[in-house]
């Protein structure tokens, strides 16, 4: 298999012949489907999926992957009901809590996007000394999208170029005021539960991202389904809009 590394910033995981990416950005969804079919409440869904995501995290930290952003809690799950949101922000604050050890092992960096201020107070709390205290590694980032909008994000940059007076900006001012300014743009993008759409998840970002779509719902999403995507994923001629040599 040709190796991208030179163009496209992936590496190649020798011991099993992949092209790794170099950021990888998942849509973790299916949790409540997953609960739905087996009697269970959607809460039990969404601990289950913390189990894939702490397999997943350690996978692609050993597979050589550099950026792992997660899209955790979107600004539009805000809508959904009372208790299901309050669950979740109690499950945010528990897990973040538990997995700093595990982080730190792993020489994980965590770091979050999104509107974090909208966040309960424990919530927010949970996050910062979690930030704080894995601050030092220096392996892979996990960026954790948290009240996350990619339309808002994009309307921040622009606000930010407005203040600063610039009446003429490129795309590279543009890209440096996105919340991921200093992680660069996902090469994969992943999505389980087969449904196709990126639901205002990193828009400005994905422009040139491969896409893999999986029926597996996020709970049963493992390190064999990772490397499946990955697999999926070198099998893609990346050509950035433009013909490759022989064309």
């Amino acid at each position: 298999m040709r190796s991208q590394t030179e163009h496209d910033g992936a590496s190649s995981d020798s011991a099993r012949g992949l092209v790794i990416p170099r950021h990888i950005a998942v849509i973790m969804d299916g949790n409540g489907r997953w609960a739905r079919q087996r009697g269970l409440s959607r809460i039990e869904g969404h601990r289950e999926g913390v189990n894939s995501t702490r397999e997943i995290v350690r996978a692609c930290g050993e597979l050589g992957v550099q950026v792992l952003t997660l899209y955790t809690f979107s600004r539009e799950n805000w809508k959904r009901p009372l208790d299901e949101v309050s669950a979740l922000m109690d499950l945010l604050v528990n897990t973040v809590g538990k997995e700093v050890k595990n982080l730190n092992q792993n020489n994980v960096r965590l770091r979050t996007i999104g509107r974090i201020e909208d966040l309960t107070l424990p919530a927010r709390t949970a996050i910062h000394k979690a930030v704080k205290a894995t601050s030092n590694n220096t392996g892979m980032i996990l960026n954790l999208a948290l009240s996350y909008s990619g339309r808002q994000e994009i309307v921040d940059a622009a606000a930010a170029l407005v203040r600063e007076g610039k009446t003429d900006p490129t795309e590279e001012d543009f890209a440096a005021h996105l919340y991921t300014n200093d992680v660069g743009d996902p090469d994969l993008l992943i999505r389980t539960s087969g449904e196709m759409r990126i639901s205002n998840f990193l828009l400005w970002q994905l422009a040139y991202a491969e896409i893999v779509v999986t029926e597996v719902l996020w709970p049963d999403f493992r390190r064999p389904q990772l490397i499946a995507a990955i697999e999926e994923y070198g099998r893609r001629d990346r050509r950035f809009g433009a013909l490759a040599a022989s064309s």
